[in-house]
Formats: structure tokens, sequence, C-alpha cells
């Protein structure tokens, strides 16, 4: 288990979700609570106990609005990083982070943010199963190429383990893995699509638009958000018998390399040997 208080940690993330909520609310943005979000909605009426992170998803229209406007709507200090408001952001979908504090997920990645939600886009998915194969591999490429260009080559050991990701650095660029992610986003569009991906469960998320349905409100620590409208459907593709509470074991947590609560990120002194100050995430 995790070394920090989760319900310090709880406080600060409820609180970047209602501000999100609001602006979502203001400006007629599609939103849902989203994976171990939305089964915590349900199955605890708030946060899963051990759970460090918040899940919301938007359909891609909505979403892109979300990343184009953060600045102007988004209160201080949040701001939206992603690949579309950062082009030094390593990771395949949003992050909505409070800028007044420094959050360091992995040891060996070079990413600096501070506490934050996920935001996920969704986006359309072909009907073909070949289809959604050939696309899920695409995403994963790429999502795992911009991974390996913001770590730590040497966090196996100087040894041939260090040469794969070398090579990499070498050969590809942050930006070029950057454009091809977001073209395997928009291969198919959402607006037309029947089927939607969950990215995290690569073929396995592909799941029929309908299943979202209409924004639904549901409870969560005591306050009104928006869910997916068939909340069951989506539980039991996604986890099966989602109301049985995991054994100890399998109660997973980030365990995060750096977190405080009091510093911003963008003053955060990275002293990692590994971390090229011209390229990493800040």
């Amino acid at each position: 288990m995790a070394s920090y208080d989760i319900d310090t940690l709880h406080e600060h993330i409820l609180q970047i979700l209602l501000s999100v909520d609001k602006v979502c609310r203001e400006h007629h943005l599609t939103y849902y609570c989203w994976a171990g979000t939305m089964l915590g909605a349900i199955r605890h009426k708030g946060f899963i106990p051990w759970d460090d992170d918040m899940d919301i998803c938007m359909p891609r229209p909505d979403y892109d609005q979300l990343m184009m406007h953060a600045h102007e709507w988004l209160p201080q200090p949040l701001e939206a990083l992603s690949i579309e408001t950062d082009a030094s952001y390593p990771g395949g979908f949003g992050k909505i982070v409070d800028g007044s504090t420094t959050l360091i997920e992995r040891e060996h990645s070079d990413y600096v943010g501070g506490i934050y939600i996920d935001v996920f886009p969704i986006d359309g998915a072909p009907v073909s199963k070949l289809a959604r194969r050939l696309c899920v591999a695409r995403y994963k490429a790429m999502d795992k190429l911009l991974y390996f260009l913001h770590r730590d080559p040497y966090k196996h050991g100087h040894g041939p383990s260090s040469w794969p990701v070398l090579l990499i650095q070498k050969l590809f660029t942050h930006e070029w893995a950057r454009k091809q992610l977001r073209a395997s986003y928009l291969a198919y569009d959402y607006e037309t699509s029947e089927y939607v991906l969950d990215y995290d469960d690569g073929v396995n998320g592909v799941i029929p638009k309908t299943m979202l349905g209409k924004p639904t409100p549901v409870m969560f620590e005591g306050h009104e958000v928006m869910g997916v409208e068939h909340a069951d459907a989506y539980l039991r593709n996604k986890y099966g018998d989602y109301m049985v509470v995991p054994p100890h074991d399998n109660q997973r947590q980030h365990n995060f390399f750096y977190l405080d609560y009091n510093l911003p990120f963008r003053q955060y002194q990275d002293k990692r040997s590994f971390v090229n100050r011209d390229n990493a995430s800040r």
C-alpha cells in the first residue's frame, strides 16, 4: 500500500472533479464517470477506499472542446495536460491537474505534473473484429512508443535491456509519435460510429455506444456528478461481478514516486540524472 495519506489525496481529486463537472455543465459538454470511478460511485457511493486516482471520459468532440478551451474555462490553479495542449506530453489521454501541487507517478518517467484526474477521449471503433484489432494495435504501439521516448533507458541497468529504448530514442521523435497517436484516435468518427473504444481494455473495450447513453446523475461522496446511463451493463462488461469487493492482494494502488501537496509542479527541481530538461514534460 502507498505511504501517503489517501484521504487527503481523495479530497484534492474530488475538488478537481467538481470543478470539471461545473465547467462541463456551463459549456454543455458531455462527460461520464468511468472505470474505477464509476464502479466506486455504484458500489461505494464515492471512492473505492484504496483507489488513488479518478477517471472520467468524454466523447471526442467534447474532449477536444475542453482541451481547446481549458485555459479559459478551468479555474486556477487547474490546467489541462494532453497531447493536444502540451507538445511534450507523454500520454495517450489527458489529465486535469492541480498546478499548485507536484506528483510524479513513475520514478523512471520524465513526466512531472500535479495531482490529477484522468480524462479519456471516447472515439469511434469499427464493426469488423479484424479492424478492431488493427485499430487497438496501432494505438497501443504509438502509446508505448511515447512511453519509451520519455523513460529512463537504464531503468533495468546499462546492459542489453537498455539498447531497445536507446534505439527508440535515437530513431523516433516525440512529435512524430504524437501525430501518429492522434491519427489513430481519429481513424473512426465518434458521431457516426455504432461502437466506441475504451482504450484501457483494448479489443475487449469495444462497446456499443448506446451502452453509455445519456449522462446520468450519480452520487459521489455526497455530490451529484454524471455517470454512464446503463451502469450495470457497462460495469458487468468491464469487471464481471463488480459488486464483489476484491481480496486485499488485488486492491491496487499507484504508490506514486513523489507527491507534494504544497509545491507547484512547475517549480519542482528535478534532479534525476536521466531527465532531459529540454524534453521533459513540464
